[in-house]
């Protein structure tokens, strides 16, 4: 089983791919979309075509992507699920099935700590998938988000 997970942003989307390999999880592949255009339209559309590009070179079975919660404010929140909207739509698009999980979640899952902090995650995701430096923050989340998914399959297959 391979996952792309996603951590959502207007300027800069984290990716991470993860594959199950007897039973372990098995770091693949993570970085950012970081987009260039000033306008969002333009930036949604490089969010779709990163992620859809990325789907084409690692031929995931599933995308876990965080789920939208409150900004600081609503331009902030509005901005975010649109940039959710592009990258569900790239996975949507091809047939892939999509998980969404909320923040606190995944944290909880990769660290044991649903408010841990973002250094935190960072080093929890260097240790489960044995990497020796340490992704940028957006990768690593999103690397957390495919190992909660990866962790909520297997917690469903054992009931």
């Amino acid at each position: 089983m391979r996952i792309l997970g996603i951590d959502p942003g207007s300027r800069v989307t984290g990716y991470g791919i993860v594959e199950v390999r007897r039973g372990k999880a098995v770091y693949i592949a993570s970085g950012c979309i970081r987009t260039t255009h000033a306008a969002v339209p333009q930036r949604l559309g490089e969010i779709y075509d990163g992620v859809a590009t990325l789907i084409g070179e690692h031929a995931p079975d599933a995308v876990a992507i965080e789920q939208v919660f409150m900004a600081r404010n609503a331009s902030s929140a509005l901005k975010l699920g649109q940039a959710r909207g592009a990258a569900l739509a790239a996975a949507v698009n091809v047939g892939l099935p999509v998980a969404e999980y909320a923040a606190r979640r995944v944290k909880q899952a990769v660290t044991g700590v649903g408010g841990a902090s973002k250094q935190q995650v960072q080093h929890m995701v260097c240790r489960l998938l044995n990497l020796s430096a340490s992704p940028a923050a957006d990768a690593a989340d999103a690397l957390a988000i495919a190992i909660c998914h990866i962790n909520t399959q297997r917690s469903l297959m054992v009931r």
